[in-house]
C-alpha cells in the first residue's frame, strides 16, 4: 500500500472480532479512517490507522495499554508468546492489562510510506504530519473508538516523546504513563542533544576499547579500506567511513558490543561480513521513515538543517575511530541506494520550521501517575534532559539505572516494566 492508498473501511471492535491464531493470545484488528492533518477540518485527506489489541483468553475485560513504539518510523511488534517471547515485556504487561499495538502513521498497516510519491515537495509536505503531534490525535480517535474513558500509555524512546505530548495536549485521557529510553528535552534545540550524545559516544567508544582492545587497530584498518572503496554491502553500494562508524549505534543496546567484536572478526571482502554489515548499519531503506524524519524528533519548535552533521564535534574529526550513534548524515543518502529515491525529499525536511510539540506548563499540571526507565548510560536520550523533563511532571517518578542500555524495556524480560507499573502505582518509593 503506497501512502496515498484508499484505506479500506473500520472494522467495528466487537467481542466476535478476537481471534486464536497466535497460541495463548486473542487479537484483534481495528482499522480506522482518520484526517491527515487533525488541526486543518478544510483539508480532505485520510490515510488509514492500523491497531492490534491483544489479551490473555481471561484478560478481555482488563483495562487497556496502549504502546508507543520507538523510531520514528516504525511498526509496532507482532506479538508471540514463545519461541521467544515477542516483546520481551509482553507477558508482563498482559497480567494487568489488555494491549494496544499501534501501527503509527506511515508505518506498518497505517497506510505505510513505502516509496515516494509525487514531487520530493509533496512528499515533504506529506510527511510533516508523520510526527507525534499527529500520531497522539489518531490515538484519540482510537481510544474513543474503543469506549475508553482512559487508559495507561507505555512508550520506548520515541514512543516516549509521543508519550510526552500526549501529556502535554490530553493528560484527562491517561491513566497512567511508563517511559521507557528515557524522557525528551523539553525547550532545547535539537544541537544541544546531538552534542550530548556525540559526548556519551566518545566514552561508550573508550569503554568499548578497553574491553576489546584489538578492535580499535580493526576499526582504523576497516576506515582505511572504507576510504579505499574496499568495504560494500551485498547489493554493492560502498560503505563511506562515516557509516562505519555508525556502527557504534549498537553500543546502545545490550549485547551490542558483541555483535559488534563478531563482526570485525570476519574478512570484509567475505559474505558474511558483508551481509552482517548491512542489517546492522543503524539507517535504511526498510524503515525509509526512519532515516528522512528521524531528526524531526528532536524538533521542539525549530528547525533541524542536518543538526547531527552540523554539530560533529573536533575531537571526532581528529580521531576517526571514536564510533558515533543515532547521528545521520546527509552523505548518506547518496551512498545507500535504498535511501536514495528520498534524498531531494529529506532535503526539504530538514530544512522545515518544525512547531512546538511540548507544553512545560501543561506538564506542570497534569495529575498523571507517571513512572520513567531512565538509563544512566544512554546513548540516544542524554540522561540530563531526561532528568529535567521528569522535574516538570509533579506525578513523575524517575527510575535511574545503570543495569540496562536503551533497550532494557525488551532486554529485561518484562522487569522494566513490573518497576514502572509499581513505581506509578505508589507501591514503591524508587
Amino acid at each position: 500500500m503506497s501512502s496515498r492508498s484508499t484505506p479500506r473501511p473500520s472494522i467495528p471492535a466487537t467481542v466476535e472480532d478476537w481471534e486464536r491464531a497466535i497460541p495463548g493470545l486473542l487479537t484483534r484488528d481495528i482499522r480506522l479512517l482518520v484526517p491527515l492533518d487533525h488541526s486543518n477540518p478544510a483539508d480532505p485527506r485520510t490515510i488509514e490507522v492500523y491497531a492490534r489489541v491483544v489479551a490473555t483468553p481471561d484478560g478481555t475485560r482488563r483495562p487497556f495499554l496502549l504502546f508507543l513504539q520507538g523510531g520514528p518510523g516504525c511498526e509496532a511488534p507482532r506479538p508471540t508468546v514463545s519461541d521467544p517471547g515477542c516483546p520481551g515485556w509482553l507477558a508482563r504487561a498482559l497480567e494487568d492489562y489488555q494491549l494496544v499495538l499501534l501501527d503509527q502513521r506511515g508505518t506498518g498497516l497505517s497506510s505505510p510510506v513505502s516509496e515516494p510519491v509525487g514531487s520530493p515537495a509533496d512528499q515533504a509536505e506529506y510527511l510533516t504530519h508523520l510526527r507525534a503531534d499527529e500520531i497522539v490525535e489518531d490515538c484519540e480517535d482510537l481510544r474513543r473508538h474503543l469506549g475508553v474513558e482512559r487508559w495507561a500509555v507505555l512508550g520506548q524512546s520515541f514512543g516516549g516523546f509521543t508519550m510526552l505530548r500526549y501529556l502535554s495536549v490530553h493528560s484527562e485521557s491517561m491513566s497512567a504513563g511508563y517511559f521507557t529510553g528515557g524522557l525528551s528535552a523539553v525547550g532545547r534545540h535539537a544541537d544541544e542533544v546531538y552534542r550530548t550524545t556525540y559526548a556519551t559516544m566518545a566514552t561508550k567508544s573508550e569503554q568499548y576499547y578497553a574491553r576489546f582492545p584489538g578492535d580499535r587497530d580493526r576499526i582504523r584498518e576497516l576506515l582505511e579500506l572504507a576510504a579505499d572503496g574496499g568495504v560494500s554491502t551485498p547489493n554493492g553500494d560502498l560503505v563511506s567511513p562515516s557509516r562505519v562508524r555508525s556502527l557504534g549505534h549498537l553500543l546502545g543496546a545490550s549485547g551490542g558490543a558483541g555483535q559488534l567484536h563478531y563482526l570485525l572478526e570476519r574478512e570484509p571482502s567475505s559474505r558474511a561480513f558483508r551481509y552482517d554489515l548491512a542489517e546492522m548499519l543503524p539507517f535504511g531503506g526498510r524503515n525509509a521513515l526512519y532515516a528522512v524524519i528521524h531528526e524531526s524528533s528532536y524538533a521542539d519548535g525549530c528547525t533541524t538543517a542536518w543538526s547531527a552533521a552540523r554539530t560533529l564535534p573536533e575531537s571526532f574529526e581528529q580521531d576517526p575511530t571514536l564510533l558515533t550513534g543515532e547521528h545521520l548524515l546527509p552523505g548518506w543518502f547518496d551512498e545507500d541506494s535504498s535511501l536514495r529515491p528520498w534524498k531531494e525529499t529529506a532535503e526539504i525536511v530538514a530544512d522545515h520550521p518544525w512547531p512546538t510539540l511540548y507544553d512545560a506548563d501543561a506538564l506542570a499540571a497534569s495529575q498523571v501517575p507517571c513512572a520513567a526507565a531512565v538509563y544512566f548510560n544512554d546513548a540516544y536520550v542524554p540522561l540530563q534532559f531526561s532528568m529535567e523533563t521528569a522535574a516538570l511532571i509533579p506525578g513523575m517518578h524517575p527510575w535511574v539505572t545503570s543495569q540496562y542500555e536503551h533497550n532494557g524495556s525488551n532486554a529485561s524480560g518484562g522487569a522494566v516494566l513490573d518497576r514502572l507499573i509499581t513505581l506509578a502505582r505508589g507501591e514503591i518509593a524508587r
